[in-house]
């Protein structure tokens, strides 16, 4: 087969998707190669971009980088430049420093915002459709906020205090709904009271949120209500001038900022391409996302770019789902054109409409059956998130999306309300985590030393050590004699759980057992599991077979003690061995050779798990050094864009 070269211009949804998926396809087709061109080095999560126009999270937390995206998909050259114009008949993608031949094009350029003409948009407005935008918008709303906190004049103050966002489509809602949770904090350091802080929300429709039912649009508008956003519907904007906006009534708005979400049309990078166009200069294609008139060149459009009617007079909806759908669809195509097999034609699967009013509280429409609103409406869109990164086969960006949307927050301003995101000083479990270390490594040295001395090594490893006689597991009766059993029982409680020597009593007078969670003296400690479960006896007596075996794990597991107690007390791996903490006593528990008087056990390892390495312990320096190696490993080295030799 002659070498095929497939070239995608675009990576967002559509680019990334259908890139991901012809990567995995022609894995081990040689004669295949594919080319990912993009202005930028990044991948923008688009959906997301209000969070970093309105500072709830940082700039990083939504740009991901596309060498870590491909890096293991080898049959991929990424290209961070500008594509000028397309010749059609050579088959050759121009950009501004090269040219690329090709036998397959996937066009996925994306949109841009639609200002339909509205004078003083491009000049005096902000838009939300790029990374840039949103950067720009969270730079000026800091500004302006902290120039009105010194501006005397009381009407001033109040135009630049106040923020109007045009459009109530997801993008506006989502943006105003941001604007909700940071005034509080915009206020409080600029030393504002916040009702100062006036928001707006301008529809030239008569309703808003017109792509979810009413009930759920009615759902956000009282919640927008009662926080005291003023929702202008019937309002169109006619003119955005640099401290007012005017609307079609001839009324006017007082503002220093307006935040354009209105209207999205085709990219107009895209216009002088020659193919041809429908409403909002999207490129018209086929049922395979084929270039209608250009069939027969292996030209596809997808994303926001496309024009395809489903319906009549409906084209593909210009959302994430869509994009997605429509990558996969030109993707697809291009496989069976090329491998062969069955072609699909494209088919708009929607599972739902997902709309965020700030950090905490949302609406969700799925299935058309399911509606949510509030908690429930925001963890499903978290769900679908963390889904998007599984899709598209990145865990390293999965797991960054977890710490900046959970754990990374300022104000409270996730889902859970601020319990997941508190900064905590790890210095002050610094005690606690040398404490429980030493614990650790005095139960395991008890086992060593047993009836010897402590400061005389001659005496170690004599009677009731761990390293001498039969195996103490009660899971070993089948082979020992049951009277060793149970004294081994016994020992093993002794060591285990460093509670009192009346171990063996407490088995057989099971009825004087005193439940509590912490050691009072003359009473006898209740064990968490009097007797084992069957099933764990029939695991253990699998993994142990025999004396033999059963000793040498037994042996085994006072080094693991000892290990774990040492990490811990240096702060090495922290994380990693208190979760090993857990599965231990979790497992003594089981095996009936645990107390609750030393149940405290697990959540101080929970506790420990918060970084506590990483003040006055090795993990300062160990962690960030295998993150960047084990991420060169998995990633590669990041390489400069240009200068490439």
């Amino acid at each position: 087969m002659a070498k095929q070269n497939i070239v995608v211009v675009g990576a967002g949804y559509a680019g990334v998707s259908a890139t991901k998926f012809m990567a995995k396809k022609f894995k081990k087709n040689d004669d295949v190669s594919i080319t990912l061109i993009d202005r930028h080095s990044y991948h923008t999560m688009m959906t997301e971009l209000h969070e970093v126009a309105a500072a709830r999270v940082e700039p990083n937390a939504i740009q991901y980088d596309l060498q870590r995206l491909f890096c293991r998909k080898k049959n991929v050259q990424l290209v961070t430049d500008t594509v000028t114009s397309i010749d059609k008949d050579q088959k050759m993608v121009q950009t501004k420093n090269g040219q690329y031949p090709f036998d397959h094009l996937i066009i996925g350029m994306g949109g841009e915002p639609n200002d339909f003409g509205t004078p003083g948009v491009k000049e005096n407005g902000f838009t939300l459709w790029s990374f840039e935008d949103a950067l720009r918008i969270r730079e000026h709303i800091e500004k302006t906020v902290a120039k009105a906190a010194l501006e005397p004049d009381a009407k001033l103050r109040k135009a630049m205090l106040t923020f109007v966002v045009c459009g109530s489509g997801f993008t506006g809602i989502e943006m105003v709904g941001e604007l909700i949770d940071w005034k509080e904090r915009l206020a409080k350091d600029n030393k504002l009271d916040p009702n100062e802080i006036s928001l707006k929300v301008v529809e030239a429709l008569p309703t808003i949120l017109n792509m979810l039912s009413r009930n759920d649009a009615a759902k956000a508008e009282r919640y927008m209500k009662k926080k005291n956003v003023d929702i202008l519907i019937n309002s169109p904007i006619v003119e955005v001038a640099p401290d007012h906006i005017k609307l079609k009534d001839g009324s006017t708005v007082a503002t220093h900022t307006l935040i354009w979400t209105a209207g999205v049309k085709a990219t107009s990078d895209a216009a002088d391409f020659g193919l041809e166009t429908a409403r909002g200069n999207r490129l018209v294609a086929n049922e395979y996302m084929q270039a209608r008139g250009y069939e027969d060149k292996n030209i596809y459009i997808v994303g926001d770019l496309v024009y395809y009617e489903e319906f009549p007079n409906t084209p593909t909806p210009q959302i994430v789902q869509a994009a997605e759908q429509t990558g996969h669809t030109a993707a697809n195509h291009i496989v069976s054109a090329i491998n062969g097999g069955e072609s699909h034609k494209f088919k708009g699967n929607y599972q739902g409409f997902m709309v965020s009013v700030g950090a905490k509280w949302g609406v969700a429409n799925l299935f058309d059956k399911i509606h949510l609103s509030g908690f429930l409406a925001m963890v499903m869109k978290h769900i679908v998130n963390l889904k998007y990164f599984f899709d598209i086969r990145t865990g390293y960006y999965m797991f960054q999306y977890i710490m900046h949307e959970f754990f990374r927050v300022r104000d409270d301003r996730n889902v859970a309300r601020g319990h997941t995101s508190r900064n905590s000083n790890v210095l002050w479990s610094v005690p606690l985590r040398v404490f429980y270390g030493l614990v650790w490594f005095l139960e395991a040295f008890k086992k060593i030393v047993g009836d010897g001395k402590w400061f005389t090594p001659s005496t170690w490893f004599g009677e009731e050590s761990w390293f001498k006689g039969d195996s103490v597991f009660p899971w070993t009766w089948d082979y020992q004699s049951a009277a060793d059993a149970a004294s081994g029982a016994s020992e093993a409680a002794d060591a285990a759980s460093g509670a009192t020597d009346a171990g063996a009593d407490a088995a057989v007078e099971a009825g004087n057992t005193i439940f509590g969670l912490s050691y009072a003296y003359g009473e006898e400690p209740m064990a968490v599991i009097e007797n084992s479960p069957e099933w764990f006896m029939n695991i253990m007596k699998t993994i142990m077979p025999n004396m033999e075996v059963a000793m040498f794990f037994q042996k085994m597991m006072v080094f693991i003690e000892i290990g774990i107690a040492l990490c811990l007390m240096a702060g090495l791996f922290t994380w990693l061995f208190s979760g090993a903490t857990i599965v231990l006593v979790a497992t003594f528990c089981l095996s009936g050779m645990f107390y609750w008087v030393n149940i405290w056990f697990i959540p101080v390892a929970f506790a420990l798990m918060n970084g506590s390495g990483r003040a006055l312990g090795l993990d300062h320096w160990v962690i960030p050094w295998l993150q960047r190696t084990l991420g060169k490993w998995r990633y590669g080295k990041p390489k400069p864009l240009y200068g490439q030799k």
